[in-house]
């Protein structure tokens, strides 16, 4: 039964997360909160993950869930449900890509579904921030001051202007965030 539901939240996610990988991070803390098979915060370790393996973010962040929820089984599953939607359209679309190419409709639909596609992977960056930059709990309790997650967002602002004045590769910044990560861990912060 895991397997179906798995199979249909992804083929779901599938089907309505336009604009990319991101654009699934949404529909990943809305199975979050219905179905309690991964925290939030596995939700920013699949972010991790997904960003320094190869390939599609969202399929990779299909299989890590689905390996979280069921296993191997259940990563296959789950990234199979996620590329079934797309593969379906593609295969419609390609049967009438004459009449599509030039319709006035489909340009106009894919002029609305840029907005939509922008505001959801803002609304999953904003998730992203919330559980790797604020401390929410804290603000709650009076504690101004442990709102932010220091360490963690002078880490962020130092790797954005890093990466803005250097010309390094990307997975230069990912290794160096993980090793700052691991010594994050081992001194406490």
């Amino acid at each position: 039964m895991i397997y179906l539901q798995l199979f249909f939240q992804f083929f779901k996610t599938g089907l309505f997360s336009v604009g990319g990988g991101l654009a699934t991070l949404p529909f990943l803390y809305e199975m979050s909160n219905n179905t309690h098979w991964f925290t939030h915060s596995d939700i920013a370790d699949m972010i991790a993950i997904s960003e320094c393996t190869p390939g599609a973010i969202g399929i990779n962040m299909s299989t890590y869930a689905g390996y979280i929820t069921g296993g191997i089984a259940g990563g296959c599953i789950a990234t199979f449900g996620l590329a079934c939607p797309s593969v379906i359209i593609i295969l419609l679309i390609s049967r009438f890509l004459e009449k599509f190419r030039d319709s006035r409709y489909v340009a106009r639909a894919f002029y609305g579904l840029r907005p939509a596609s922008i505001a959801m992977i803002s609304a999953a960056g904003i998730n992203v921030v919330k559980v790797a930059l604020i401390n929410l709990p804290a603000l709650t309790e009076g504690d101004i001051l442990g709102f932010f997650k220091f360490p963690q967002l002078l880490l962020a602002v130092i790797l954005f202007i890093a990466m803005r004045k250097l010309k390094w590769h990307p997975i230069a910044f990912l290794a160096i965030s993980a090793v700052v990560g691991i010594l994050f861990r081992f001194a406490g912060a």
